[in-house]
């Protein structure tokens, strides 16, 4: 399934480039909002912290626009200016509870575990590693959450950030693998100055890989008596290999030639 994975993620964002990069355009407009809230600590600490909640509550919204619109690049569909708005339209409630999980998980690794290390005592360097591995645990949570949303929108909020936790730590392997891919894309994004992946291509790689972590859970829906380190995944993903089809360097460039 990862070798796949790599493969979907890749065409996915290479057949909607375009429209990836415009709304990673959106993205870095939001980037110039924290950096102008960052600067404003040195004048004025409480305006600071407001303009930066502020703006990690806009990324929360657009992000859960994006994503609406990644699910559906999943899917091989293109979803427009609607599908967008739709999609922060029916999230609302997913994207408050994602703004208030970015902040703490923030919070965590850049307020709280420094300040617990400062002590230099035993207990302070405890709490820090406990602290660090609930950073780790919920980013990693994270990874699924919108996509996840999107997937089965008749869940509440904490209903799917539980769904994410069980996806994290029933596929840990994957999810570790789905990590180093995610700051390998941020590298890339940062050397083609966000534009491309950027976080639309990141939150691409989320709805693909949830899309195609669900067949699993399907199968085993179907086969109660199935064993879960099994899974027949040739067998699952011949549709998905069907829709994605073989790539060559020409058909990619000239697709209209084929």
């Amino acid at each position: 399934m990862t070798g796949f994975f790599l493969k979907k993620a890749f065409f996915d964002g290479w057949d909607n480039l375009i429209s990836m990069v415009v709304l990673n355009l959106g993205f870095l407009l939001i980037l110039l909002a924290l950096m102008g809230s960052l600067s404003l600590f040195g004048s004025n600490a409480l305006l600071g912290v407001l303009a930066l909640l502020l703006s990690l509550g806009l990324f929360s919204f657009y992000s859960t626009g994006a994503c609406a619109s990644t699910h559906a690049y999943a899917k091989y569909e293109r979803p427009g200016w609607e599908g967008f708005k739709r999609g922060i339209r029916e999230s609302w409630r997913h994207a408050l509870l994602y703004w208030f999980l970015l902040v703490l998980d923030l919070s965590l690794i850049f307020f709280v575990i420094p300040f617990y290390l400062s002590y230099g005592s035993a207990l302070g360097m405890l709490l820090s590693v406990i602290l660090f591995w609930v950073f780790l645990g919920l980013t990693f949570a994270l990874f699924y959450y919108l996509p996840l949303f999107f997937h089965m929108q008749g869940d509440r909020p904490t209903k799917t950030l539980k769904k994410s936790f069980i996806l994290v730590f029933d596929n840990l392997f994957f999810t570790l693998f789905f990590a180093l891919y995610q700051v390998v894309n941020l590298v890339f994004s940062l050397l083609l100055a966000g534009l491309a992946p950027g976080v639309t291509g990141m939150l691409l790689a989320q709805s693909d890989a949830v899309k195609l972590l669900m067949f699993k859970y399907d199968y085993l829906e179907e086969h109660s008596d199935a064993d879960r380190k099994h899974i027949p995944w040739e067998e699952l993903l011949y549709d998905e290999r069907e829709c994605v089809g073989h790539r060559s360097l020409k058909n990619m460039i000239f697709p209209w030639k084929d």
